[in-house]
């Protein structure tokens, strides 16, 4: 079915036989009217009308038609039309139906039922101004020149308008067919302000509106904006609304106990255009989200709990429960609240509800520990002396930990610094329960303490003694000879640098005999000759044996020389004498000689 030049075409094409009925309207349908248009084939008979025009042919060989695919009203798509190229069809229906009607069946909505409409308004037209331009003794010469091609302006938005052309010469004219366009349609004007807003929960609401008025073109699409009262000028959420058909509409993605400006806008191919007013509204409340588990400042023996408001109240907050081990313990508007007489270190879950008028709201549970203290008592630990310069300790773990045992620490000192220097010569975390101390002081009384620590400190237990094994002496001292007259010696020493043990006995040798043995740390030792050259050596022992200090020298003092001195006297001129004499028997100490001389003296002149 096609119409074109004020013609009215009915194509028929069943099997290999085509048939055509042909009904000239002329103009008769540009009254800016609803026109009714019918097509029928009874038997052999086809035919079509328009109001009271009529025409029809009959044909026997016309077979009977079967549809069994997809109906196209107002235009056929290209990939279509490449299988009909017979027909002729280059350009789709322009303006609008309603009513649409088959032999069998209802009045089809084809709002509902059409599965791609393009550019075409199925609920109808609105009145138009076109009536008049298409009138065949009404039209108006826009151009007359030789050029092939026109721009015409001033034309109504979203109108139909027929054109044809004249071509003529000396010899006469000719007229090209009724062609028709339609100008696009404008902006949407005047864009009213949502008519009612009513509220389905905190989170969505429900706008009305009233259809623009005066929108020249079809309405592509509604959007309906949500925007916040106090916030930017930025629509919070949006809805787009593309069955216009539907002046009802749902906003979705608000905030409760919010107050909104809803606007409404109208769009066409043109453009879109917001109401120039908004209707306010005010989200109910709702139950809060996003609530807070509650947080601890630990003690030992109590809790002192807080907690922040949630995230999205949704609304005024009425009251906060807090529940612990899932009995409740406070009812009110704080935000803080004191659990007291509580065990050390121990675990207790927590769970927050806010409410608002609407409802009420868990927190996450949450398990809070009150704090740790040092462990109650840490027993001694338990020493093995191994070897001369080894202790193996042992110990327990504390029978009252009060919170988690994050390390254990040896704290040593020995006699040799009178317990007063405490070094801690262990601190481990591996919480194992022994430690091998090495690299000691033979003969040594150590003392060694324990502790034993939680993240509320250190406990300290009380102090184990041990003393290592036995050996012998190192680091003897060198003996200090002084001799204060010609025949003694004073000896002094100092104990070994390492005494490893007890030293039982000193022994003093001089000349490698054994002077003293005692527990003296000097020795007198006389009846020696004057300037005689001796050694000295010491001996310190403990019960595991013996060891010698270096070898040193002194001499005593000097004496007077004991004895005679025998001279010898030989002339050696009239002038000379050589003297020789021999040393006294006992020179005790080093000798130095004076020869005295009397007599007469040659003196030179």
């Amino acid at each position: 079915i096609e119409m074109k030049s004020g013609m009215l075409n009915i194509f028929f094409k069943t099997g290999t036989f085509f048939a055509q009925v042909d009904l000239w309207l002329g103009l008769s349908y540009c009254d800016g009217k609803w026109n009714e248009v019918t097509v029928k084939k009874e038997s052999s008979v086809v035919s079509a009308s328009m109001n009271e025009l009529r025409e029809q042919m009959v044909e026997p060989r016309v077979q009977q038609l079967k549809v069994n695919s997809p109906v196209y009203i107002g235009g056929i798509p290209p990939e279509v039309q490449n299988f009909y190229k017979e027909l002729g069809l280059k350009q789709g229906f322009g303006g609008c139906m309603k009513d649409v009607k088959f032999t069998r069946g209802a009045v089809v909505n084809l709002a509902s039922v059409s599965s791609s409409a393009v550019r075409v308004n199925l609920d109808g037209c609105l009145s138009t101004d076109s009536a008049v331009n298409c009138r065949g003794n009404d039209s108006i010469l826009v151009y007359r020149g030789k050029e092939q091609s026109v721009y015409e302006s001033g034309l109504q938005p979203y109108t139909e308008y027929l054109y044809r052309v004249v071509a003529s010469n000396e010899g006469g004219s000719v007229s090209s067919p009724w062609t028709h366009v339609r100008t696009r349609e404008p902006v949407p004007q005047n864009v009213p302000t949502p008519s009612r807003v009513h509220s389905i929960n905190g989170y969505s609401i429900e706008v009305t509106w009233d259809k623009p008025a005066g929108v020249i073109g079809v309405i592509e699409k509604y959007i309906l904006k949500a925007y916040e009262e106090d916030g930017p000028n930025v629509p919070i959420t949006s809805a787009e609304l593309t069955d216009t058909s539907v002046l009802t509409g749902i906003l979705t993605g608000l905030h409760p106990f919010t107050n909104y400006a809803v606007t409404l806008t109208a769009c066409t191919l043109a453009g879109c255009t917001e109401s120039l007013h908004a209707l306010n509204i005010s989200t109910p409340q709702e139950a809060p989200e996003d609530v807070q588990s509650p947080t601890a400042i630990s003690f030992p023996t109590f809790l002192l709990l807080s907690w922040s408001p949630p995230k999205k109240p949704n609304g005024i907050i009425t009251q906060y429960t807090l529940y612990m081990n899932g009995a409740p313990i406070y009812f009110g508007n704080g935000t803080k609240y004191v659990v007291k007489d509580l065990a050390v270190f121990t675990p207790h879950q927590f769970l927050l509800t806010a409410c608002t008028l609407a409802g009420c709201t868990n927190s996450s549970q949450v398990t809070l520990f009150t704090a740790q203290l040092p462990p109650s008592h840490v027993d001694a630990p338990v020493l093995t002396v191994l070897d001369s310069r080894t202790i193996y300790v042992q110990w327990k773990e504390p029978v009252g930990v009060n919170g988690i045992l994050d390390r254990y620490m040896i704290y040593i000192a020995n006699n040799e610094q009178n317990f007063t220097k405490w070094n801690v010569i262990y601190n481990s975390t591996e919480l194992f329960r022994d430690f091998t101390i090495q690299q000691l002081f033979p003969g040594t009384e150590y003392l060694i303490k324990l502790a034993a620590c939680t993240g509320g400190g250190c406990s300290v237990s009380e102090a184990s003694a041990a003393i290592t094994d036995e050996s012998t002496p190192e680091g003897v001292p060198a003996p200090k000879a002084q001799s204060y007259s010609s025949d003694s010696f004073n000896v002094s020493w100092t104990k070994p640098e390492y005494p490893n043990g007890i030293i039982i006995s000193y022994g003093l040798y001089m000349d490698g005999i054994l002077m003293q043995n005692s527990s003296q740390l000097s020795c007198y030792a006389s009846g020696v000759a004057p300037w005689s050259l001796h050694s000295f050596r010491v001996q310190a022992c403990t019960a595991r044996g013996c060891a010698l200090g270096p070898l040193v020298e002194a001499r005593t003092m000097e004496a007077s020389p004991e004895g005679t001195v025998e001279i010898f006297a030989a002339v050696g001129g009239s002038r000379e004498a050589q003297l020789k004499w021999l040393a006294p028997n006992k020179p005790n100490g080093r000798l130095t000689y004076t020869v005295l001389v009397t007599g007469l003296f040659y003196a030179d002149q």
